[in-house]
């Protein structure tokens, strides 16, 4: 009788080394991104775009992004630099598939419950400063407790449905929607108070 062999399971690789293959211009780097990365960066992008297809085209040019960018880029927290750039694709394509009348995505929904105090007049993009507007929300999320920053970062960076987030936080989702609730009152609260008309 033969012995077989154990078979072990691949374990992902560290992000350094990662970022050291793209660096090194090796083509595993990819492999090495899409073997421990594709589940969670197809997940934003399917919260953006409801379509296996588009995400997969994503997730194609997640890796070309991130092949063209490191060198000279050299990221501290890849998982972060991927999300970065799956996200923008994913807008990118959302906007795309919009003015062709496609369904809307989870992005719509997630915004549209920030508009009732960020939006307002037609042309007030024009006059927020939008990088000081960033470090200003930038900063808001910063002073956030833990379970609030994951909150508004799944919500409005990532797009997950409340669902989702009530599940990962072991939450119902009715205290979900509390948090969020919370979260926009504060932050309407400090865009006031750094001058912003809501």
């Amino acid at each position: 009788m033969e012995l077989q062999g154990k078979q072990t399971a691949k374990v992902p690789m560290d992000d350094e080394k990662i970022v050291a293959l793209y660096w090194e211009r090796d083509e595993k780097a990819i492999e090495e991104t899409d073997f421990k990365y594709k589940k969670y960066l197809f997940s934003i992008a399917y919260n953006l775009l409801h379509d296996r297809l588009d995400c997969e085209e994503c997730l194609n040019d997640t890796y070309l992004g991130a092949w063209n960018a490191m060198p000279p880029s050299r990221p501290n927290v890849l998982k972060a630099f991927l999300t970065t750039i799956t996200r923008r694709v994913a807008i990118k394509r959302y906007h795309s598939n919009s003015r062709q009348n496609v369904i809307p995505s989870e992005i719509t929904v997630s915004l549209s419950e920030l508009e009732d105090f960020v939006a307002g007049d037609e042309d007030i993009g024009a006059d927020f400063d939008a990088e000081r507007l960033g470090c200003v929300i930038s900063d808001f999320v910063r002073s956030l407790p833990e379970r609030r920053q994951f909150i508004f970062m799944s919500r409005y960076y990532v797009a997950e449905p409340i669902d989702v987030i009530a599940r990962d936080l072991s939450l119902s989702r009715s205290m979900v929607n509390k948090e969020l609730a919370a979260i926009r009152s504060a932050l309407k609260e400090k865009l006031e108070s750094e001058g912003y008309s809501i």
